[in-house]
């Protein structure tokens, strides 16, 4: 009976010790990654040596050891526990991590437990960037074209698990985010890159568990190129026989390079193109002289950049031309008016300059309220007020461009006014008036014949067959008688018998019927036959 209640009394203190020692259990986590060495802590009470350790994980014993000397696992010496009874591990590899749990026996019988929660992780590691397609300068910076497709992607292998994300920083972004994932990798693209989208793009990857972070950066450039075609400009220097051309080419990226070049003419072999300037710039400018100018010369600006294959570079060019001023060159004005004379001139390039100068010497005009000069257009007008005899003259139109000079020479006549000149015009017109009356009068008493006969002015051409008589008395009686109309000549026009009588008279018929003879009939019947053909 005492042996029994004795027992029952022995297990009833294990029990109770048990029970204490559970609840005083603690929990430590650890971190290891792969390859590393760690060690998993067992009493840390005290100083004093456990006599015995045993190491659980998940529930089932892996090694036991105790005294001052340590216990190699048999496995590889890959577990071996300490004289102080924890645990270390070497070599850890990612089937290690898991829930340990130490038991320790000290000396007096007393144990104690410590629980270790070993989590194995790695990573990031092996964190790629790819941004394509692009190209790779000598300093690893990538380029791409405006309006081109571009595709990012990202990998990176993390233990247990890892979270990527894109971030973005530019011009107008400070480290933006773009997207993340929590796989393997993370890919996105962009379309129709604009320049904006040029910056640094960063791919960060996280490992959840450990907390490490690890960043890759990759600087894009976006180049870009205008739509416009370089513009070409002339400006005028100082001295009127130098010109400045200026050449710009502005929103490019990166600077482009820009080149003035022009023709050689009859100087250069084969019409090769001589290279003035040449310069990393979006604005070039060049000083030429006179001399190598020459009418018909093409000036070129040539603008390259590494967007623009070879062979098709953008450029713009214009052909010098010299100044041709045209005009009147004869003006009249009267004295005490006013008159304009004009000038235009379209035809230069560079533009030239014109002005009116006056007299042989070319002086210049300074206007005020006799000269004034106006500008409509490429026309420049001279407008002289008040003219006098002073104002007569020749006058010079003269344009000047870098390439040559040339005049328009215009002679300004003055006339003077006359107090008779009201006189002489109504002298003139009167003299006009009768010089006329006196033609008319001529002409109708030369063709009086053909009015009186024809019956009037409308039928002085008509052709008439009437018959006429001549006759000779002294009485003045006209014998008519009836003339037989001839057939028309060949020319078309009629023809008239005249026939002439002789009518005796009274006082006289009877001495001159004795006195006629025979010879005198006979003439007398000569007489009355047609004596002459008047044609009309």
């Amino acid at each position: 009976m005492k042996t029994v209640t004795l027992t029952v009394a022995l297990l009833h203190l294990c029990l109770s010790a048990t029970a204490a020692v559970s609840a005083n259990v603690s929990t430590e986590t650890l971190t290891a990654a792969p390859g590393d060495i760690v060690r998993l802590p067992c009493y840390t009470a005290g100083t004093v040596t456990p006599t015995v350790t045993v190491w659980m994980k998940d529930g089932r014993e892996i090694i036991k050891g105790g005294g001052a000397a340590p216990s190699p696992s048999p496995a590889g010496q890959r577990l071996t526990v300490l004289h102080d009874g924890s645990l270390n591990i070497r070599v850890v590899i990612p089937g290690d991590e898991g829930s340990y749990l130490c038991n320790s026996t000290l000396p007096g019988n007393s144990s104690f437990q410590t629980r270790v929660l070993l989590q194995v992780t790695s990573g990031p590691e092996n964190v790629f960037t790819s941004i394509g397609p692009a190209t790779v300068l000598s300093n690893g910076t990538l380029t791409v074209h405006r309006g081109s497709t571009v595709s990012f992607n990202c990998s990176s292998s993390s233990y247990p698990s890892q979270q990527l994300t894109w971030a973005f920083r530019g011009a107008s972004s400070s480290n933006e985010s773009l997207l993340s994932g929590s796989g393997s990798w993370l890919d996105f693209r962009i379309e129709d890159i604009p320049p904006s989208a040029q910056g640094v793009y960063s791919c960060r990857a996280h490992n959840t568990f450990s907390h490490q972070t690890v960043n890759k950066s990759t600087q894009l450039l976006v180049y870009h190129v205008p739509d416009r075609h370089p513009g070409c400009m002339w400006a005028p220097a100082q001295d009127s026989s130098h010109v400045q051309f200026i050449c710009t080419w502005f929103g490019a990226y990166p600077t482009p390079t820009l080149h003035w070049g022009g023709d050689q003419g009859d100087q250069g072999a084969h019409g090769s193109e001589h290279l003035y300037a040449s310069e990393v710039t979006d604005s070039l400018s060049v000083t030429l002289n006179r001399s190598v100018l020459f009418d018909g010369q093409t000036l070129r600006c040539m603008a390259q950049h590494p967007v623009v294959p070879a062979g098709k570079e953008k450029s713009c060019s214009f052909t010098l031309k010299p100044p041709y001023p045209e005009g009147e060159p004869l003006a009249t004005a009267q004295e005490a008016t006013s008159v304009t004379l004009s000038c235009s001139e379209v035809t230069s390039k560079p533009p030239a300059n014109t002005t009116w100068r006056k007299g042989l010497q070319q002086e210049d005009i300074v206007p005020g309220s006799k000269y004034v000069l106006s500008v409509e257009g490429p026309v420049l007008k001279l407008t002289i007020h008040n003219i006098s005899k002073d104002d007569e003259g020749v006058y010079f139109c003269r344009s000047e461009n870098p390439l040559a000079v040339c005049e328009l020479e215009v002679y300004l006549t003055v006339r003077t006014s006359s107090p008779y000149t009201g006189a002489i015009i109504g002298v003139f017109i009167a003299a006009l008036i009768v010089g006329s009356a006196a033609i008319i009068a001529k002409t109708v008493y030369s063709s009086r014949h053909r009015i009186c006969l024809g019956g009037g002015f409308g039928q002085l051409e008509e052709d008439r067959g009437d018959v006429l008589s001549l006759v000779e008395s002294d009485d003045e009686q006209i014998f008519q008688d009836a003339v037989p109309r001839l057939p028309p000549l060949t020319n078309g026009r009629h023809t008239t018998l005249v026939q002439i009588h002789r009518i005796p008279s009274s006082d006289h018929e009877d001495a001159e019927t004795a006195d006629t003879s025979p010879q005198q009939q006979e003439d007398t019947v000569q007489t009355e036959e047609p004596a002459d053909l008047v044609t009309f």
